[in-house]
Order: C-alpha cells, then sequence, then structure tokens
C-alpha cells in the first residue's frame, strides 16, 4: 500500500509537470503520446539510460597524444637561458617537448623554449558505443551541462539537478515548440534540441560497401554501419564556416596510423599539429581523425577534417581494417 500511495503521489507531480503550453505540436511518441500516463512513467523507469555498450577507452594509448599549445611570440634559443635563434609562428600550433631543464623545455630540433610559453594539454576520453540490436527509443547525447525544464518550452528550475555535458540519454518524446523541438530525457525531464545531439539513423548511399558511415553534420553525430545494421555511434566535430565540411559521398584513399598536419602558413589560421592519430582521408585532404587539441565533440570545430576522439578514431580505423574498403557520406542531416 506504501508502495502504491507513493507512485500515486510521484504520477500526480509528474502530470502537473507535463502540461504542454498550447502551442506545443505533438509527434508520434508511442506510449508517451501521453506524458502523463502510466505507460510513459513505466517506459522511463524501465529505461533510465541507452542500452548500448560503450567502446574502449584504452587510457594508456589516449594519453599518450598529450602535446603542449604554443602561445604567442614565443621565442626560439640555443640552450636554456641562451641565445635567440629564431621564433614559433603564431596560430594554432603544437609542438612535442623531448626534455625539461631551468625552466626551458627542448623541442624536435634540439632548440629551446620558455617553458611558460608552453600550455600542456589532454587528449579527451569521451568514447561512442557500440549498438548490437535496435533501439527501443532515440539514442542522444546531452552537448550542454543543462537543467531540464519540467515541461517543452517552460523555464528550468535551479532546484531541478543539471545532465552534464556528454551524457547519453534516451529520447522519450518529441514536443516542436516555437522554433525548436523538446526531447523527454526522463521524469519531468525536457530539454531543447540545441542542448543535445541526436543520433538518427541515415539510409545506405549508392556505391557504398559493406562498411560504410554517415557523418550528419546538423546533429554533428557520426553512424558506422555494416550493410544495412547501424553498429557503432559517436560525436563528431566537423567544419567551422568557411571551413564546411563537403557534402557528398566518398572513398577512403588513404589510412594512417599517425600524420603531422599543418596549414594557412603565414596566416590568422595557420595549425601545426604533431602526430593526429588513426587518420582516414576521404576527400583529398579532409579526413577522419583522431583528435587531441579540443574536447568540443557535438560542435563545429575544425578546418573541414571529422573530428572524433582518439578512441573512437582508433574504433573506426581498426574496423575499416588494412585494405579496408570504407565509404564516407556526409550529409546536412536538416
Amino acid at each position: 500500500m506504501k508502495r502504491l500511495l507513493s507512485f500515486v503521489v510521484l504520477f500526480s507531480m509528474l502530470a502537473a509537470a507535463f502540461t504542454l503550453p498550447a502551442a506545443a505540436a505533438l509527434a508520434d511518441n508511442g506510449p508517451c503520446n501521453d506524458a502523463n500516463s502510466p505507460a510513459c512513467l513505466a517506459a522511463m523507469q524501465a529505461n533510465p539510460s541507452p542500452d548500448v555498450t560503450p567502446i574502449e577507452d584504452d587510457k594508456a594509448d589516449v594519453n599518450a597524444y598529450s602535446f603542449y599549445r604554443v602561445k604567442p611570440g614565443t621565442q626560439l634559443y640555443d640552450t636554456p637561458n641562451g641565445n635567440v635563434v629564431g621564433s614559433l609562428a603564431d596560430g594554432f600550433s603544437y609542438v612535442i617537448v623531448y626534455d625539461q631543464r631551468d625552466g626551458f623545455a627542448q623541442l624536435r630540433d634540439k632548440t629551446w623554449v620558455a617553458r611558460g610559453q608552453l600550455q600542456h594539454t589532454y587528449a579527451s576520453h569521451f568514447t561512442g558505443v557500440q549498438i548490437t540490436h535496435p533501439l527501443a527509443y532515440p539514442l542522444a547525447w546531452v552537448i550542454q551541462t543543462s537543467i531540464p525544464s519540467p515541461a517543452p518550452g517552460a523555464a528550468n528550475s535551479p532546484k531541478t539537478g543539471a545532465i552534464d555535458r556528454l551524457t547519453a540519454v534516451n529520447i522519450f518524446a518529441t514536443v516542436h515548440v516555437g522554433e525548436w523541438d523538446w526531447y523527454l530525457v526522463g521524469p519531468g525531464q525536457w530539454l531543447e534540441q540545441r542542448k543535445v545531439a541526436r543520433m538518427i539513423a541515415a539510409s545506405k548511399p549508392d556505391g557504398a560497401g559493406n562498411k560504410w558511415v554517415s557523418v550528419n553534420l546538423y546533429e554533428q553525430v557520426l553512424t558506422a554501419y555494416e550493410g544495412d545494421k547501424l553498429v557503432f555511434a559517436t560525436l563528431i566535430s566537423s567544419g567551422l564556416p568557411g571551413w564546411n565540411t563537403h557534402v557528398g559521398t566518398f572513398k577512403v584513399w588513404s589510412r594512417l596510423a599517425a600524420t603531422p598536419m599543418s596549414g594557412a602558413m603565414g596566416q590568422s589560421d595557420f595549425y601545426s599539429l604533431p602526430a593526429v592519430p588513426y587518420v582516414m582521408f576521404f576527400d583529398n585532404d579532409i579526413s577522419l581523425h583522431g583528435t587531441y587539441w579540443h574536447q568540443g565533440f557535438g560542435f563545429k570545430h575544425s578546418h573541414g577534417c571529422v573530428n572524433m576522439s582518439i578512441s573512437d578514431a582508433r574504433y573506426v580505423f581498426n574496423w575499416m581494417g588494412d585494405g579496408g574498403d570504407l565509404t564516407v557520406n556526409v550529409i546536412e542531416g536538416k
């Protein structure tokens, strides 16, 4: 009796929270067409998180890609506290440190820089997920730490706990309010779509082999397939405006375990990156690859490449295999 009474009280609270604004347009949400129903609450209680398996986070491999970002105005010395022999170009530039002494760091060419001019960076340990069977509910990741709202389009409450960035969630219902969709991700928890990256299964493109990936530029999500079977999904970062990742269907034409990347020498957007891991070139010099210089997955961040976490890039690289055939299908998404 006590358990039944607690359920009635909780259900009454949720019913008040799930009242939809008059302007809301309700999608076909299965058991959550009525977000106040016992069936919807039962579905959320039975599925608190997506039924997927995170891939391995090889911490030793990820931590091996720990480099140093160069600050503007960095001078080169022949020895610690010695003579200035040059300078490093300003821009988005990273270096490997081979020795440290007396407040200086030695670079690959045996020159030295002041240690204070280098910022130590660490790669993300985020991983995507393997998908072994059809999912009961759409999968998504929260891409901004967010306090859910009690109803679609409603203001959130500071008393409500936040959902952390990169948390994987189920979407139980979708309601359109104003310009945006709102997603029901738990009891009394609605998130506006700009806070979320949703995994949307893609159709196999013409000419694709057995293994292919889809890059959804709107959602910033990559999905991987064997034939028509979805096997893997993760967050990515594609090209920024002005360096847009091209829409189209491509074949991976080269695959490298690691390679340096640089470009735009002498320009404000100059970049120099040593040992970029798990690189798969598919559109001329545009590639899928691992990324150690930012952790902004779920948002556009690159000069056209498809940035992935190191663990995710390693997974796709190994899944493709030596001599394997991989099709990359880049779509707008919306």
